[in-house]
């Protein structure tokens, strides 16, 4: 669309949906800490259910930690503690104070401090799952802050979510489309979701799962497996 620039004349102004934010932070070395998965997503997705769901599937075998955004409580960690998936002192809370990709994506600090506290205390972590707060469909991670990204849409959205794209859908490194055991009534076409979802992200990976019928969420699971 043209945009005037105050001087008699416009210029074409190009908008790409696709596009992320700059990343203003290089992608941190892995050697000698833990792997860190960044869950994003919009609110109401299912990001701490799946959150919870790994924990559950992974938490006999790969030692791994927790890390939670909220704008001002500390409510997914309360969830993800009183549902015992892990040892309480394994999940930190990070209270964003703003919008919740400002946390993760523009000024990390806040995230990466929770995440040196849990190395501290646990030595030899595998696995930190950091676990965003619910944004929208621009809310992708720093490289600085996560190795690799998993973003979660869900039906209730409408079959529509994937084709209007954003760096959350089209660059993340896993995209979920969850409570799929609902599609029907909500009226999504699961047919027409999956296929813009893989339209729209190429060879980049896609699941769809119900946690209500597959709890462990195993098709995560063992992507995240095929990680570490």
């Amino acid at each position: 669309m043209p945009a005037e620039h105050g001087h008699g004349h416009f210029h074409e102004v190009n908008f790409d949906p696709t596009a992320a934010e700059p990343d203003h932070y290089d992608a941190a070395p892995t050697a000698g800490r833990a792997y860190r998965i960044g869950i994003g997503g919009p609110v109401g997705s299912g990001k701490t259910a799946l959150t919870a769901a790994l924990c559950r599937a992974l938490g006999d075998e790969i030692d791994l930690a927790v890390v939670t955004n909220d704008i001002y409580t500390t409510e997914d960690a309360d969830f993800l503690r009183r549902a015992g998936v892990l040892d309480p002192a394994r999940i930190e809370a990070v209270q964003t104070g703003a919008c919740p990709h400002t946390a993760i994506r523009d000024d990390i600090t806040a995230n990466l401090d929770a995440v040196e506290r849990l190395e501290e205390k646990f030595p030899g972590l595998d696995l930190v799952i950091i676990e965003s707060g619910g944004d929208n469909l621009t809310a992708v991670f720093s490289r600085g802050l996560a190795d690799s990204q998993i973003f979660v849409v869900d039906v209730a959205g409408g079959d529509k979510v994937p084709r209007k794209g954003g760096p959350g859908v089209t660059t993340a490194d896993l995209l979920v489309i969850n409570k799929i055991d609902i599609a029907h009534l909500v009226n999504a076409d699961m047919a027409v979701m999956t296929s813009d979802a893989h339209r729209m992200r190429g060879d980049l990976p896609v699941i769809a799962q119900s946690l209500v019928d597959t709890p462990d969420a195993p098709e995560v699971a063992a992507w995240v497996r095929s990680l570490l």
